[in-house]
């Protein structure tokens, strides 16, 4: 999928989130900020495939959110994010549990999400949140145990580093918020699914598919500058 068409899917996904005059709504101009953190569930879609179970990262940042109008008891808004996270993968093998590697690739994230929520104003709400996601590779770091050499096993991952440092995808996921007057505490569950490859992916490469699938639990306080 073309980056273009991840622009105009944020603006459909979020337009709904935007105050608009034609719609019939309570207008508001609720705006916070805060900071967020939590844990991710990584592992990376290959073709040809390589066996994993989910490598566990860390993710936090900075979180600001507007909410624009509430239309038929639906809490309207958009959410932006700027976050730190930890991806990756780690390889295992039943037939071979003397093999490890493990692979940590650290990004700068940015999810670009619709916010909307049911419940009350002031006390508990239930949300749901999608839209687009980039992020930009920092680094990474490799550690690997036994003799992967004659093990007949897919290793072409293993000493390759990353051809593309920018990501794109989809993010989407569900939580609680309990909003109070001492600000909003958030609880989520996510899932971004990768639409880019870090490795290059033409008919000459040996991946054709090398994509982030990541789920994510985190915790987020926001702190109401405009009600």
């Amino acid at each position: 999928m073309k980056l273009t068409h991840i622009i105009l899917s944020a603006f459909l996904m979020v337009a709904c989130a935007l105050p608009i005059k034609a719609q019939i709504g309570e207008q508001r101009h609720n705006f916070a900020i805060g900071v967020n953190g939590g844990i991710n569930l990584n592992s990376v879609s290959f073709s040809p495939s390589v066996s994993q179970k989910n490598l566990m990262g860390i993710t936090g940042g900075i979180t600001a959110r507007y909410i624009s109008e509430i239309y038929f008891k639906m809490i309207c808004g958009a959410q932006i994010e700027l976050n730190f996270a930890q991806h990756g993968w780690d390889e295992f093998y039943e037939d071979y549990p003397n093999l490890k590697y493990t692979r940590k690739m650290n990004y700068i994230e940015i999810p670009l999400l619709a916010h909307l929520a049911f419940g009350k104003e002031r006390g508990f709400q239930f949300f749901i949140h999608a839209g687009p996601q980039i992020g930009f590779f920092l680094g990474d770091s490799r550690s690997s145990e036994g003799e992967w050499e004659n093990s007949g096993m897919t290793i072409e991952q293993h000493d390759k580093s990353v051809d593309n440092r920018f990501d794109y995808g989809i993010a989407g996921g569900a939580g609680i918020e309990l909003r109070t007057k001492v600000g909003c505490f958030i609880a989520e569950g996510r899932y971004y699914y990768a639409l880019a490859d870090f490795y290059n992916s033409t008919k000459s490469d040996y991946f054709s598919r090398s994509a982030h699938g990541v789920i994510t639990a985190k915790i987020t306080y926001l702190f109401e500058l405009s009600k």
